[in-house]
């Protein structure tokens, strides 16, 4: 029984880690956003929005996705709090989401 249960937790692409990381403060606006995943992404499918400190989106576009990997480029939003939104579907068909937000500034 333990097993079934393990290897159904284990059929979502959940967020393993993130750079900037979650959480995290960088001294700079980071140029792109990447999160990495559990499990591998469809690309169709998933997608990441990052808003600045004023509130206004920062990325600058679609996202990209190479296997487990997802990342999107930013444009410059200067010093303070950035929010993070993703949504996936593994390539299994089980879809996540989540946020994070990360800190740039001295």
């Amino acid at each position: 029984m333990l097993t079934l249960a393990t290897s159904a937790a284990q059929a979502h692409a959940f967020l393993d880690h993130a750079d900037p990381r979650v959480g995290n403060k960088v001294t700079n606006p980071p140029h792109e956003v990447t999160l990495y995943f559990t499990q591998k992404l469809e690309p169709a499918f998933s997608s990441v929005t990052v808003t600045g400190p004023s509130g206004q989106r920062v990325d600058a576009g679609k996202a990209r996705v190479n296997g487990n990997q997802m990342s999107v480029s930013l444009k410059g939003g200067g010093a303070g709090t950035y929010h993070v939104n993703w949504h996936v579907l593994s390539v299994d068909t089980h879809t996540t989401n989540g946020n994070f937000t990360f800190q740039v500034g001295q």
